[in-house]
């Protein structure tokens, strides 16, 4: 079965947020190297960013084969994101610069994978009611 464009855009989208994820898991590493103030914590959180990505990467891969999980666990993500973001903005240690640049690419990426959710809905056969 075909996928629409917002579909394969939502998947493209949701694989970069993978990587993103896994250049963060890369800098981890690199800052363990530097020497971390506690070494178990830094490797509890590295196992944990691994473990996140290859989740994101999982919903990518359902997007593009038009499983509904798949979009499910995008749109959760992008609402952590969003949320993260929120936190960036405010708070003592505000930054908004990247509130903003956090959460303008997770808005993007919700909206396709909502437009890729009625896409799939609309290519669903409708049953006749009884």
């Amino acid at each position: 079965m075909p996928v629409s464009r917002a579909t394969r855009t939502a998947a493209i989208l949701v694989g970069v947020e993978a990587v993103g994820v896994l250049a963060l898991a890369a800098l981890q590493v690199v800052s363990l190297g530097a020497g971390a103030a506690s070494l178990s914590s830094a490797i509890a959180l590295l196992v944990l960013t691994v473990a996140g990505a290859v989740a994101v990467a999982a919903f990518a891969r359902a997007i593009a084969r038009g499983q509904s999980w798949g979009r499910s666990g995008a749109v959760v993500v992008q609402l952590l994101i969003i949320a993260v973001a929120i936190g960036a903005a405010t708070g003592e240690y505000a930054h908004p610069g990247m509130a903003f640049a956090l959460a303008v690419p997770a808005a993007i990426v919700f909206v396709m994978v909502i437009l890729a959710a009625r896409d799939a809905g609309r290519d669903q056969p409708r049953v006749p009611e009884s």
